[in-house]
């Protein structure tokens, strides 16, 4: 018996029935404790006047990310977003990001100039 193996680059289809393809896909990270996060967080120029405070070097799953990023928002009254391992808030937040994960026991610091 043949199996065919969709949306995978480089292999169509394989007559070996002990097939196992191996992915170059990293598995997700585990999530560090909040104690063991070291984030950085800084003030992005964008186009046109905006700014936005980015929370960069988190170490965890996707899920974790956009939990904390929802959180962060919320705590700023702000929008955003969370992809790629940091957060996006719009505006200068830098203060009460800092303020807010320290409270939350994460090991943060502003970076940047």
């Amino acid at each position: 018996m043949s199996k065919k193996i969709k949306n995978v680059s480089g292999v169509v289809y394989s007559t070996d029935p002990d097939f196992q393809y191996e992915s170059n896909e990293q598995p997700e990270a585990q999530t560090l404790p909040p104690a063991q996060q070291n984030l950085k967080i800084w003030l992005v120029k964008m186009g046109g006047n905006k700014v936005v405070t980015t929370v960069r070097d988190f170490i965890g799953t996707d899920a974790d990310l956009a939990s904390l990023g929802k959180q962060l928002k919320a705590a700023c009254g702000a929008g955003g977003a969370s992809k790629e391992n940091e957060i996006l808030i719009q505006g200068d937040h830098r203060d009460k990001v800092f303020v807010w994960l320290i409270d939350k026991g994460y090991k943060a610091k502003k970076a940047g100039g």
